[in-house]
């Protein structure tokens, strides 16, 4: 089963951003520059991913708690928002995998004494220092990549959802929120998403950009295949 149906709405979203921004009395600081496609790790612009394909997941609320949304019923104005890009803090100890460890409440607040602080409503993006292209992987199967923690800690997770209003968090491998049920529970209470198996982060600049979701149209409780676009100034 193919997502093209399932797209065509937020494309036509897209076509309507872009439009606005051709409007004349714009300043170019208004304007989005070009569009990364930050699905399976591919470059393909305008390609269809097929489901049994795709890498890129999203995990909705009613796969962590039945009867909330599933990916099919989250509100189409929380599948567009800005986009807010943070890097894995560096590791403490050696035993960390990918030497990184999960942001915590620290490194939010380090991150808005840089950049300002996080818009309400955002996407938050989580990539890996130093990570380099992930073209390499292109040719991984799902089973093949490996699944990691939320790489989140709790109360810097719940600091986002409640006083940053975050609706999602998007991340470049599979993820599994089977360690922390109370978080996993939380996120599905705040209608939050988590995007797993996204890519070319390294692509995208901290703050300016904007995340369009369009994940399949499926009424099913768990994980369903989804594209992601990024508008990026």
């Amino acid at each position: 089963m193919r997502i093209r149906s399932f797209v065509i709405a937020y494309g036509l979203v897209l076509a309507i951003l872009l439009f606005a921004d051709r409007r004349p009395g714009l300043t170019q600081h208004d304007r989005y520059s070009h569009v990364l496609d930050l699905t399976d790790g591919q470059d393909r612009a305008a390609a269809t991913v097929a489901a049994t394909e795709s890498r890129t997941h999203i995990i909705a609320p009613g796969a962590l708690i039945p009867g909330t949304w599933s990916a099919g019923q989250i509100p189409p104005e929380r599948l567009v928002a800005p986009l807010v890009v943070m890097d894995l803090s560096p590791a403490i100890n050696q035993g960390s995998p990918k030497g990184s460890s999960p942001i915590s409440l620290d490194d939010i607040a380090a991150w808005e004494s840089r950049h300002g602080m996080i818009p309400q409503g955002a996407v938050i993006a989580i990539r890996r220092p130093g990570a380099a292209d992930e073209s390499a992987t292109n040719d991984l199967s799902v089973a093949d990549l490996p699944t990691a923690p939320f790489p989140v800690t709790r109360d810097a997770a719940m600091f986002l959802v409640e006083a940053r209003y975050t609706i999602g968090f998007a991340v470049e491998t599979p993820v599994t929120l089977a360690a922390d049920r109370a978080l996993a529970q939380q996120l599905a209470l705040h209608g939050s998403y988590v995007v797993e198996g996204t890519a070319r982060f390294t692509s995208l600049p901290v703050t300016g950009s904007l995340i369009i979701v369009a994940p399949a149209r499926s009424n099913t409780a768990g994980t369903v295949p989804v594209r992601i676009l990024a508008m990026v100034r």
